[in-house]
């Protein structure tokens, strides 16, 4: 009998496009990604983010009700729901980077060179820092984790929040001492309105999407996020999986865990699905047309932390080497995922259960299985990018609250 939550899945609910410029699987992209995210700038970061307190590798559940349930041999799910106390992966990108500027800027003033975190919480460069404002445009998770670099590391901190973006969220984002400011328009249109302010000002960005004449930091923000490969590596000792389910967004963590993974496993590397919503699918649409290109819908999804209209350039460079299939989703499944991730004591939000709708919807169509080549062998691996970023959204989509559910750590 098929479980009832799987009864929300079917053909109509995804639309999929296959990769037809990726690389194939026995030849990893090396030399490109080695170009783009240098394996030492990945390793300076993960180091510099095991030294910070409170540093842990987030839970990889091994769900094995899930794999019988959809007809696979295995599912791994890697939970970011607890990085930091800030809820999602974004902690590992937006802070790293915060700290990365303030670094350089030390630099130039000092000459000091590999200045450690724990000397700038200490005070000791509190003259430079004090002057200094980083700002930065978000859904809700990366610029709480610049804010929350920001405080930490000493420097003073503007959010732009655009009209879609829950007071919720805002609430969580502004706990961290930062200003808020509030814009009209879309995500795309308040990373334009901090650029420029940053550019009247004299102030920092710290943005996780590239654009023309920006590439710099958000190369720095992915080398972040690459710890969450490198964390799986070491998790999984044995097998490997044979699907990767990646969120879309900007396309930043797609492009940095992809091609951390492809790194690693190299000609072992498991074919990459890259998740997005239907109304807001610009990576889709980039693969659709073979360059980059702005999504088709509206933006409004209640998979908020993946409201992108536009592809970051880098990422985009990197995803079309390293993704093999595009695919954009009915918010009708979201829900459902979410709902079945907390019966295992797992708390996923909105953008973070996406991949398992995605894998789900792939499994209720039997050409798309075939296509994908998912099959009763598969291994799979699932990314859930965030907890209950918003608890009032997360009640409503689940039933309970965040706090009702459990999570631990698998035995």
């Amino acid at each position: 009998m098929t479980p009832t939550w799987l009864n929300h899945f079917n053909k109509d609910v995804f639309d999929i496009n296959p990769n037809l410029g990726a690389s194939p699987q026995d030849a990893p992209p090396n030399s490109l990604l080695n170009t783009k995210l240098p394996f030492e700038d990945g390793l300076k970061a993960r180091q510099e983010i095991k030294s910070w307190n409170n540093y842990h590798a987030s839970t990889l559940w091994d769900l094995d009700e899930l794999s019988h349930e959809l007809g696979v041999s295995q599912v791994w799910l890697k939970d970011e729901s607890s990085r930091f106390g800030l809820g999602s992966f974004k902690a590992l990108g937006g802070a790293y980077a915060v700290y990365y500027v303030l670094s350089k800027l030390i630099f130039e003033s000092t000459g000091e060179k590999d200045v450690t975190s724990t000397r700038m919480r200490s005070g000791e460069f509190g003259e430079i820092l004090n002057n200094v404002t980083v700002v930065t445009a978000t859904d809700g998770n990366h610029g709480k984790s610049v804010a929350w670099g920001a405080e930490h590391f000493g420097c003073k901190c503007k959010i732009y929040l655009h009209a879609e973006v829950s007071q919720m969220r805002e609430k969580a984002i502004s706990a961290y001492g930062c200003d808020i400011v509030r814009i009209e328009g879309n995500y795309d249109d308040s990373v334009r309105h901090a650029d420029k302010d940053a550019q009247n000002n004299g102030w920092y960005v710290v943005s996780d999407t590239s654009y023309e004449g920006y590439r710099e930091v958000p190369s720095v923000v992915m080398q972040g996020y690459t710890t969450i490969a490198a964390e799986v590596a070491e998790q999984i000792s044995d097998l490997h999986p044979t699907h990767l389910f990646l969120p879309g967004g900007v396309g930043g963590i797609a492009a940095a865990v992809s091609s951390e993974i492809s790194r690693i496993w190299g000609k072992s590397r498991p074919k990459t699905i890259i998740v997005e919503p239907k109304q807001a699918d610009c990576l889709y649409q980039s693969s659709l047309s073979g360059k980059p290109t702005v999504s088709s819908g509206n933006l409004q999804t209640v998979m908020a932390c993946l409201s992108a209209g536009e592809v970051s350039i880098l990422a985009w460079e990197i995803l079309e080497k390293t993704a093999n299939f595009f695919l954009r989703l009915s918010d009708s499944t979201i829900g459902p995922a979410m709902k079945r991730l907390s019966a295992k004591n797992i708390v996923s939000g909105e953008s973070g259960a996406a991949t398992l709708a995605a894998f789900a919807a792939i499994c209720s169509d039997e050409k798309t299985k075939q296509l994908t080549g998912i099959d009763e062998n598969s291994r799979i691996l699932l990314i859930s990018t965030e907890g209950a970023t918003d608890p009032y959204i997360y009640k409503k989509l689940v039933g309970k609250d965040a706090e009702e559910i459990i999570t631990s750590h698998p035995k």
